[in-house]
């Protein structure tokens, strides 16, 4: 059975440039388009899309909103971001809202069509080291001096609270967790730990379930809100 895609973006031509490059594709099928994220909601509810590539910068209701409402009422939907930009504060709201991972809208045909392919396996299509680069960028460190305002620089996402779940971690999955946030790939953690894959495979699991996160797009915002790792270390 093909891949159903749903394509969200409020210029047609957009649309129509990713139609004929997925539709294209033996394995993968445009079931939809959606020209604002209120179209995007409704569409996937009637439609049930296997991947929706979702425009973060839309009129009216935004793709990150949308993003947020979709894997909530709909997690089987894997929501892949695109962005003008690669550093996009944008970004990392979507990856909290529960996008699997982004994609500059400039991609290539073939990055692209790998992308969908990806997050429909249940992976996180974003290269790891670009993940770290975006985050450390724009996810702000809790810090026991913030003041009492809530006051951040411009530009930064509001960080959520640290969740409990991180006292409950095992010092090997704290290890790991830190590992994912600078970018490291399983296979590279069990190089550094010298460990089998599996052994690692296993860990990830376990951790990701302790702290409540999907996939490791939102594992390394976790490490970076709880001041495991800190931007450019």
């Amino acid at each position: 059975m093909k891949i159903k895609v749903l394509l969200a973006d409020d210029h047609e031509l957009v649309r129509k440039g990713f139609r004929l490059m997925l539709d294209a594709q033996p394995d993968l099928g445009v079931v939809g388009e959606a020209a604002d994220g209120a179209e995007a909601v409704e569409l996937c509810r009637r439609l049930r899309p296997d991947v929706v590539l979702m425009d973060l910068h839309m009129p009216g209701l935004d793709g990150v909103r949308a993003t947020e409402l979709i894997t909530a009422e709909l997690p089987e939907v894997r929501v892949l971001a695109l962005s003008t930009f690669d550093l996009d504060e944008n970004v990392v709201a979507a990856l909290r809202a529960g996008a699997v991972g982004f994609l500059p809208k400039d991609v290539s045909p073939e990055e692209l069509i790998e992308g969908v392919r990806v997050v429909h396996r249940g992976e996180s299509a974003v290269a790891p080291r670009l993940l770290t680069r975006l985050i450390g960028t724009f996810v702000r460190v809790m810090d026991p001096h913030t003041t009492p305002s809530g006051d951040r620089p411009e530009g930064t996402a509001r960080p959520r609270p640290i969740p409990a779940e991180l006292d409950g971690l095992t010092d090997r999955e704290r290890e790991i967790l830190v590992l994912i946030a600078r970018g490291r790939s399983n296979a590279e953690i069990a190089q550094d730990l010298s460990v089998s894959p599996s052994t690692v495979k296993n860990h990830v699991t376990s951790l990701f379930a302790k702290i409540g996160v999907r996939d490791r797009a939102q594992a390394v915002i976790v490490a970076y809100e709880a001041g495991l790792i800190r931007p450019g270390e």
